[in-house]
This record gives C-alpha cells, structure tokens and sequence, in this order.
C-alpha cells in the first residue's frame, strides 16, 4: 500500500477537534433541538448531492428491500439521537453531555451480543463496569447541582444507545455499498423524518437570524462531512481502534471549547467521572495481546 501524502494523525486531531465543535455549534444556534438536528441534516444531504449524482446513484440499483429498510430505520434512530443529544445540552453540561455519549463503544457490545451473539470477553464486561461506574458519578455529581442536569444526562444516555443502534441497523448494509450511497441514504431518511418531526411538534423551520443559519451549515459542514470524513480516510491507514482512541478526546476538547466559549466550568466529580469513562472505553478498544508483545520486546 502507498504512503499517504500526509501522516494520518494529523486528520484524525482535525477530525477530533471537529466534531468536538458540534455542542458548541448546537448551543450557539438559537432554535429548537428538532430544527437544529433537521437543518444539520438537510444542508449535509445538500452539500453531498452533486458528488452523489454524479458518481454513486447508479447504486440505488443494487439495495435491496431489506437494505432500505434498515437504512431507513437508522435514519430514524440518528434523527432522534440528534434531538435526544442537542436537547440534552439545554439541561446539563457540554462536558457531562459529550461523556456520556462518548460511551457508544460499551453500548455497541451490549447490541451486538443480543443481536449478533457475539461473545462478551472479561476484558469487556470489566471495561463496561468502569465506564458505567464512570457515568454514575458523573449523573450523581451533576444531581446533587440539579435535577434538570441529571434530566440532561439521561437524555444524553439515551441519545447514547440510538447512535448504536443506528450503527447496528447500518452494519449489514454497509458491507455491499459504498459509504457515500449509505451515507446519503441514511441521512436523506433522517431528514425526512426530523421533517415530520419538527412540523408535528409545531416548532419553526424559520425565519432565523443569519449567525443561526451560519451554526446550521458549519454543523453540517464541520462536525458531519468534516470531522467524520476525515475519520473515513484515515481507516485506510491505521486501525480502527486509533480512530476509537482519538474520539475519547472529543469530551475533552469540547469541556475546553465550553469554558471558553460559555465560562462553562467543571465540577470535580465530572473530572473524576469523565476520566473513569474514559480509563474503561480505552481498555475496550485497546488489545491487550498487543500491548503485552509491545513490551515483551522492548525489555
């Protein structure tokens, strides 16, 4: 395999600081979390459609029944999981938010036992108990501030576990597409419904202020079609489990972007919590059998 003009870190930390721009962007714009999750999807949809109908529609062709199905019912999960995370931040912090959602890899493993049957190591049910006892005191530090902060963090929990099962209903599919044909499915399906969504809850698709229609577009842009592009390429070259690594520093950049941004400061049981969910996510994407022939053959 040719090298890469670039080293592959230096997108995936792009990457990174990318998507850890999209609570910032979500609390920036001033609308409703339906809307918000709606325009991110629709300018994305946009931004997509000419490469799409240039090069990939003839794909269409090869989905089958069951594959529109599936991708129709991830659009739906990734709509609400966008309304559930953005109405989330309105009730508790850009920091406890993103930590909490930033324990998909554990929920990931509880979807593919029951639905795969994919067997469940020691390794793995011991990563779960940390970071879930992680998110514990995060949810029992953020109660003892407020009862809507501990509202805010269920909702991000909850918005946690549609994200997987989002990527659960796509991972047959993706297997026979391509990640752009998948993609603007998906997100096409999504939009239609957070569509619905925003007209059945009686919220405004307009008129905004210019800066909101600003936030709406770089959501699409940056944390969308930046952040997890550049995650896409960069597979490529090294291994999943450095992208899994990278993205455990998005609570991190956001809580900096937070206390910039909004003053927003941390509590030092969201530093501990937030830690311990990160200690037991790194011990679930991290092969031990690596790290012991690492070190075996550097001593």
């Amino acid at each position: 395999m040719l090298k890469p003009k670039i080293h592959p870190y230096i997108p995936i930390i792009i990457g990174v600081i990318s998507i850890s721009l999209s609570a910032i962007l979500v609390k920036l714009a001033k609308a409703d979390s339906g809307v918000i999750a709606f325009y991110r999807l629709l300018f994305s949809v946009l931004i997509m459609s000419p490469l799409f109908f240039y090069k990939y529609i003839h794909e269409l062709k090869e989905l089958t029944k069951r594959d529109w199905i599936f991708s129709s019912i991830a659009g739906v999960f990734l709509a609400f999981h966008f309304i559930l995370w953005f109405e989330s931040l309105n009730y508790t912090s850009v920091a406890s938010s993103t930590v909490l959602v930033t324990l998909q890899p554990l929920f990931a493993f509880i979807g593919t036992y029951f639905f795969f049957k994919e067997k469940l190591s020691a390794k793995t049910i011991l990563s779960g108990i940390i970071a879930i006892a992680g998110s514990f005191l995060i949810s029992w530090g953020d109660f003892k501030v407020s009862g809507s902060a501990l509202y805010g963090d269920l909702l991000a929990l909850i918005a946690c576990g549609l994200i997987t099962g989002y990527l659960l209903f796509g991972q047959d599919v993706r297997k026979r597409i391509s990640l752009i044909t998948y993609t603007m499915v998906v997100y096409s399906s999504s939009t239609i419904c957070l569509f619905f969504y925003v007209l059945l809850k009686g919220e405004s698709f307009g008129p905004y202020s210019s800066m909101t229609w600003i936030w709406f577009l770089l959501l699409a842009i940056i944390p969308n079609l930046l952040g997890h592009t550049l995650f896409n390429w960069a597979v490529k070259w090294v291994s999943t489990n450095v992208i899994s690594v990278a993205v455990l520093f998005e609570p991190i950049g956001a809580a900096i972007l937070a206390y910039l941004v909004f003053s927003e400061k941390l509590i030092t049981t969201q530093i501990i919590g937030g830690l311990i969910v990160m200690v037991g996510i790194l011990l679930f994407v991290i092969d031990i059998k690596i790290i012991k022939k690492f070190f075996w053959k550097n001593t």
